[in-house]
Protein backbone atom coordinates (compact mmCIF):
# COMPACT_ATOMS: atom_id res chain seq x y z
CA UNK A 1 0.00 0.00 0.00
CA UNK A 2 1.45 3.38 -0.96
CA UNK A 3 1.68 6.24 1.94
CA UNK A 4 -1.89 7.55 2.83
CA UNK A 5 -0.58 11.03 2.54
CA UNK A 6 0.13 10.30 -1.38
CA UNK A 7 -3.54 9.35 -2.04
CA UNK A 8 -5.45 12.44 -2.96
CA UNK A 9 -6.45 11.31 -6.29
CA UNK A 10 -9.85 10.21 -5.69
CA UNK A 11 -12.84 11.94 -3.96
CA UNK A 12 -13.90 12.69 -0.64
CA UNK A 13 -17.23 10.82 -1.19
CA UNK A 14 -14.85 7.83 -2.76
CA UNK A 15 -12.73 7.40 0.23
CA UNK A 16 -14.99 7.68 2.46
CA UNK A 17 -16.85 4.77 1.02
CA UNK A 18 -13.74 2.64 0.35
CA UNK A 19 -12.40 3.37 4.15
CA UNK A 20 -15.84 2.88 5.60
CA UNK A 21 -16.18 -0.73 3.58
CA UNK A 22 -12.67 -1.56 4.52
CA UNK A 23 -13.47 -0.77 7.71
CA UNK A 24 -16.44 -2.80 8.31
CA UNK A 25 -14.82 -5.98 6.63
CA UNK A 26 -12.30 -5.83 8.96
CA UNK A 27 -14.85 -5.26 11.94
CA UNK A 28 -16.69 -8.52 10.87
CA UNK A 29 -13.73 -10.45 10.52
CA UNK A 30 -11.92 -9.56 13.79
CA UNK A 31 -15.12 -8.92 16.25
CA UNK A 32 -14.59 -12.36 18.42
CA UNK A 33 -10.87 -11.06 19.85
CA UNK A 34 -13.01 -7.51 20.40
CA UNK A 35 -15.65 -9.50 22.33
CA UNK A 36 -13.12 -11.20 23.98
CA UNK A 37 -11.18 -7.94 25.15
CA UNK A 38 -14.32 -6.50 26.23
CA UNK A 39 -15.16 -9.25 28.67
CA UNK A 40 -11.29 -9.37 30.28
CA UNK A 41 -12.05 -6.05 30.93
CA UNK A 42 -15.06 -5.72 32.57
CA UNK A 43 -13.75 -9.32 34.65
CA UNK A 44 -15.43 -9.15 37.95
CA UNK A 45 -13.40 -6.81 40.02
CA UNK A 46 -12.94 -7.39 44.07
CA UNK A 47 -13.71 -5.11 46.42
CA UNK A 48 -16.26 -2.80 43.31
CA UNK A 49 -19.70 -4.30 44.39
CA UNK A 50 -18.91 -7.47 41.88
CA UNK A 51 -19.30 -10.78 43.30
CA UNK A 52 -16.68 -13.56 43.70
CA UNK A 53 -12.74 -13.46 43.61
CA UNK A 54 -12.29 -16.16 40.81
CA UNK A 55 -11.85 -15.01 37.74
CA UNK A 56 -14.63 -16.64 34.61
CA UNK A 57 -12.40 -15.50 32.00
CA UNK A 58 -8.42 -16.37 30.91
CA UNK A 59 -6.24 -15.04 28.48
CA UNK A 60 -7.69 -14.60 25.20
CA UNK A 61 -8.41 -18.37 23.81
CA UNK A 62 -10.46 -19.08 27.56
CA UNK A 63 -12.16 -16.44 27.12
CA UNK A 64 -13.57 -17.26 23.49
CA UNK A 65 -14.05 -20.71 24.48
CA UNK A 66 -15.70 -19.93 27.57
CA UNK A 67 -17.87 -17.59 25.48
CA UNK A 68 -18.62 -19.75 23.06
CA UNK A 69 -19.71 -23.28 25.19
CA UNK A 70 -22.06 -20.79 27.31
CA UNK A 71 -23.53 -18.73 25.04
CA UNK A 72 -23.31 -20.44 21.73
CA UNK A 73 -20.60 -19.39 19.38
CA UNK A 74 -22.76 -16.44 17.39
CA UNK A 75 -21.95 -14.17 21.09
CA UNK A 76 -18.64 -13.95 19.88
CA UNK A 77 -20.38 -11.84 17.05
CA UNK A 78 -22.80 -10.25 19.63
CA UNK A 79 -22.55 -6.10 19.20
CA UNK A 80 -21.62 -6.63 15.17
CA UNK A 81 -24.50 -4.43 13.93
CA UNK A 82 -23.82 -1.63 16.21
CA UNK A 83 -20.06 -2.65 15.61
CA UNK A 84 -20.56 -2.17 11.62
CA UNK A 85 -23.08 0.88 12.06
CA UNK A 86 -19.73 2.31 14.14
CA UNK A 87 -16.70 1.34 11.64
CA UNK A 88 -19.26 2.82 8.95
CA UNK A 89 -19.46 6.20 10.31
CA UNK A 90 -15.72 6.27 12.47
CA UNK A 91 -13.81 4.07 9.78
CA UNK A 92 -15.13 6.28 7.07
CA UNK A 93 -14.82 9.62 8.22
CA UNK A 94 -11.15 9.47 10.34
CA UNK A 95 -9.77 8.54 7.22
CA UNK A 96 -11.38 10.27 4.52
CA UNK A 97 -11.01 13.23 6.73
CA UNK A 98 -7.46 12.45 7.37
CA UNK A 99 -5.95 14.37 3.96
CA UNK A 100 -8.10 17.55 4.00
CA UNK A 101 -7.29 17.74 8.23
CA UNK A 102 -3.90 17.68 7.26
CA UNK A 103 -3.20 19.32 4.81
CA UNK A 104 -4.97 22.55 6.48
CA UNK A 105 -2.74 21.47 9.26
CA UNK A 106 0.41 21.84 6.75
CA UNK A 107 -0.62 25.24 5.40
CA UNK A 108 1.66 26.31 2.33
CA UNK A 109 3.67 23.33 3.00
CA UNK A 110 3.96 20.42 0.07
CA UNK A 111 2.47 17.55 1.64
CA UNK A 112 5.18 15.34 0.76
CA UNK A 113 7.23 17.68 3.42
CA UNK A 114 5.21 17.69 6.28
CA UNK A 115 6.40 16.94 9.63
CA UNK A 116 5.30 13.77 11.57
CA UNK A 117 3.63 15.97 14.52
CA UNK A 118 1.93 17.67 11.79
CA UNK A 119 0.37 14.23 11.09
CA UNK A 120 -0.05 13.06 14.40
CA UNK A 121 -2.33 16.72 15.36
CA UNK A 122 -4.21 16.01 11.61
CA UNK A 123 -5.37 12.38 12.87
CA UNK A 124 -5.90 13.43 16.51
CA UNK A 125 -8.08 15.63 15.23
CA UNK A 126 -9.48 13.49 12.55
CA UNK A 127 -10.21 10.34 15.03
CA UNK A 128 -11.79 12.82 17.24
CA UNK A 129 -14.53 14.13 14.98
CA UNK A 130 -15.25 11.00 13.66
CA UNK A 131 -16.10 9.09 16.88
CA UNK A 132 -18.06 12.22 18.67
CA UNK A 133 -20.96 11.31 15.63
CA UNK A 134 -20.06 7.36 16.28
CA UNK A 135 -20.14 7.43 19.99
CA UNK A 136 -23.78 6.04 19.93
CA UNK A 137 -22.82 2.89 18.24
CA UNK A 138 -19.80 2.22 20.28
CA UNK A 139 -21.82 2.74 23.07
CA UNK A 140 -24.65 0.39 22.13
CA UNK A 141 -22.01 -2.16 20.60
CA UNK A 142 -20.44 -2.52 24.27
CA UNK A 143 -23.47 -3.03 25.87
CA UNK A 144 -24.72 -5.91 24.15
CA UNK A 145 -20.79 -7.68 24.43
CA UNK A 146 -21.22 -7.16 28.19
CA UNK A 147 -24.71 -8.37 28.68
CA UNK A 148 -23.28 -12.00 28.40
CA UNK A 149 -21.53 -11.35 31.94
CA UNK A 150 -24.96 -11.49 33.20
CA UNK A 151 -26.39 -14.57 35.10
CA UNK A 152 -27.20 -17.48 33.00
CA UNK A 153 -30.85 -17.50 32.82
CA UNK A 154 -31.31 -13.52 33.74
CA UNK A 155 -33.19 -11.33 31.48
CA UNK A 156 -31.20 -9.27 28.73
CA UNK A 157 -32.09 -5.49 28.69
CA UNK A 158 -31.66 -5.43 25.23
CA UNK A 159 -33.46 -7.70 22.24
CA UNK A 160 -31.16 -6.33 19.18
CA UNK A 161 -29.02 -3.13 18.22
CA UNK A 162 -32.08 -1.41 17.08
CA UNK A 163 -33.84 -2.18 20.63
CA UNK A 164 -30.56 -1.14 22.74
CA UNK A 165 -30.54 2.48 20.88
CA UNK A 166 -34.47 2.74 21.72
CA UNK A 167 -34.34 1.13 25.07
CA UNK A 168 -31.17 3.65 26.15
CA UNK A 169 -33.08 6.94 24.15
CA UNK A 170 -36.42 6.07 26.11
CA UNK A 171 -35.16 5.11 29.54
CA UNK A 172 -31.80 6.78 30.23
CA UNK A 173 -32.53 10.02 27.43
CA UNK A 174 -30.61 11.39 24.63
CA UNK A 175 -27.91 12.72 26.27
CA UNK A 176 -27.05 9.19 27.61
CA UNK A 177 -25.90 7.68 24.18
CA UNK A 178 -22.85 9.63 24.23
CA UNK A 179 -22.04 8.29 27.98
CA UNK A 180 -18.14 7.98 27.73
CA UNK A 181 -17.65 10.04 25.35
CA UNK A 182 -14.42 11.60 27.42
CA UNK A 183 -12.54 8.51 26.99
CA UNK A 184 -14.07 7.47 24.16
CA UNK A 185 -12.78 10.40 22.04
CA UNK A 186 -9.31 10.27 23.92
CA UNK A 187 -9.05 6.70 23.18
CA UNK A 188 -9.96 6.66 19.66
CA UNK A 189 -7.94 10.12 18.57
CA UNK A 190 -4.99 8.27 20.20
CA UNK A 191 -4.98 5.12 18.56
CA UNK A 192 -5.53 6.87 15.14
CA UNK A 193 -3.15 9.07 15.18
CA UNK A 194 -0.68 6.02 16.33
CA UNK A 195 -2.29 4.00 13.61
CA UNK A 196 -2.26 6.36 10.95
CA UNK A 197 1.47 7.60 12.04
CA UNK A 198 3.11 4.74 13.21
CA UNK A 199 1.95 3.06 10.11
CA UNK A 200 3.71 5.37 7.71
CA UNK A 201 6.92 5.52 10.13
CA UNK A 202 6.98 1.56 9.83
CA UNK A 203 6.03 0.71 6.12
CA UNK A 204 9.00 4.17 5.47
CA UNK A 205 11.75 2.24 7.91
CA UNK A 206 10.64 -1.23 6.62
CA UNK A 207 11.01 0.18 2.84
CA UNK A 208 14.75 1.21 3.58
CA UNK A 209 15.98 -2.03 4.43
CA UNK A 210 17.68 -3.51 1.37
CA UNK A 211 15.50 -6.52 -0.46
CA UNK A 212 11.89 -5.27 1.02
CA UNK A 213 9.56 -3.45 -1.34
CA UNK A 214 5.86 -2.04 -1.67
CA UNK A 215 4.11 -5.54 -1.26
CA UNK A 216 1.71 -7.60 0.69
CA UNK A 217 4.56 -8.60 3.16
CA UNK A 218 5.69 -5.32 3.90
CA UNK A 219 1.87 -3.84 4.27
CA UNK A 220 1.18 -6.44 6.81
CA UNK A 221 4.20 -5.85 8.83
CA UNK A 222 3.51 -2.10 8.78
CA UNK A 223 -0.33 -3.33 9.85
CA UNK A 224 0.89 -5.25 13.01
CA UNK A 225 3.23 -2.37 13.87
CA UNK A 226 0.06 0.18 13.66
CA UNK A 227 -1.69 -1.61 15.90
CA UNK A 228 1.35 -2.67 18.32
CA UNK A 229 1.80 0.80 18.98
CA UNK A 230 -2.45 1.86 18.83
CA UNK A 231 -2.87 -0.93 21.59
CA UNK A 232 0.25 0.33 23.81
CA UNK A 233 -0.81 4.03 23.92
CA UNK A 234 -4.52 3.60 23.35
CA UNK A 235 -5.22 0.75 26.05
CA UNK A 236 -5.60 2.56 29.48
CA UNK A 237 -7.98 4.33 28.00
CA UNK A 238 -9.45 1.80 26.25
CA UNK A 239 -10.12 0.06 29.59
CA UNK A 240 -11.50 3.06 31.53
CA UNK A 241 -14.25 3.64 27.85
CA UNK A 242 -15.07 -0.31 28.29
CA UNK A 243 -15.79 -0.20 31.78
CA UNK A 244 -17.86 3.56 32.06
CA UNK A 245 -19.68 1.99 28.80
CA UNK A 246 -20.18 -1.25 30.56
CA UNK A 247 -21.52 -0.43 33.86
CA UNK A 248 -21.52 3.39 34.26
CA UNK A 249 -23.15 2.91 37.63
CA UNK A 250 -20.28 1.89 39.37
CA UNK A 251 -18.11 5.56 38.69
CA UNK A 252 -18.94 9.24 39.22
CA UNK A 253 -17.20 10.13 36.23
CA UNK A 254 -13.96 9.25 33.99
CA UNK A 255 -11.79 10.25 36.37
CA UNK A 256 -13.21 8.48 39.23
CA UNK A 257 -13.14 5.30 37.31
CA UNK A 258 -9.50 5.87 36.73
CA UNK A 259 -8.90 6.22 40.45
CA UNK A 260 -11.18 3.32 41.36
CA UNK A 261 -9.53 1.19 38.72
CA UNK A 262 -5.52 2.43 39.72
CA UNK A 263 -6.62 1.99 43.75
CA UNK A 264 -8.13 -1.47 43.88
CA UNK A 265 -6.42 -3.32 41.43
CA UNK A 266 -3.12 -1.75 40.00
CA UNK A 267 -1.69 -0.13 37.31
CA UNK A 268 -1.50 -2.93 34.96
CA UNK A 269 -5.35 -2.89 35.17
CA UNK A 270 -5.40 -0.52 32.61
CA UNK A 271 -3.63 -3.17 30.16
CA UNK A 272 -6.28 -5.95 31.31
CA UNK A 273 -6.79 -7.72 28.00
CA UNK A 274 -4.05 -6.30 26.22
CA UNK A 275 -3.45 -9.26 24.03
CA UNK A 276 -6.94 -9.76 22.79
CA UNK A 277 -6.95 -6.17 21.90
CA UNK A 278 -3.36 -6.51 19.94
CA UNK A 279 -4.81 -9.43 18.65
CA UNK A 280 -7.91 -7.32 17.07
CA UNK A 281 -6.34 -4.64 16.35
CA UNK A 282 -3.15 -6.00 14.69
CA UNK A 283 -5.18 -8.19 12.26
CA UNK A 284 -7.90 -5.58 12.60
CA UNK A 285 -5.42 -2.95 10.89
CA UNK A 286 -3.75 -5.80 8.19
CA UNK A 287 -6.91 -6.31 6.83
CA UNK A 288 -8.50 -3.14 7.06
CA UNK A 289 -5.21 -1.30 5.04
CA UNK A 290 -5.21 -4.34 2.73
CA UNK A 291 -8.82 -4.37 1.92
CA UNK A 292 -8.63 -0.49 1.42
CA UNK A 293 -5.91 -0.54 -0.89
CA UNK A 294 -7.61 -3.09 -3.42
CA UNK A 295 -11.17 -1.28 -3.27
CA UNK A 296 -9.65 2.41 -3.84
CA UNK A 297 -8.00 0.71 -7.20
CA UNK A 298 -11.50 0.21 -8.54
CA UNK A 299 -11.70 4.21 -8.61
CA UNK A 300 -8.07 4.86 -10.45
Amino acid sequence: MTDLSHRTDISFAATFFCSAFAACFAELCTIPLDTAKVRLQLQKRAGMGEEGDAAKYKGVLGTIATIAKEEGLFALWKGIVPGLHRQFIYGGLRISLYEPVKAFCAGGIILSDISLFQKIVAALITGAIAISLANPTDLVKVRLQAEGKLPHGAPRRYTGALNAYYTILKEEGLVALWTGLGPNIARNAIINAAELASYDQVKQSILSIPGFTDNIFTHLLAGLGAGFFAVLIGSPVDVVKSRMMGDSSIYKSTVDCMVKTLNVEGALAFYKGFLPNFGRLGSWNVIMFLTLEQVKRLFY
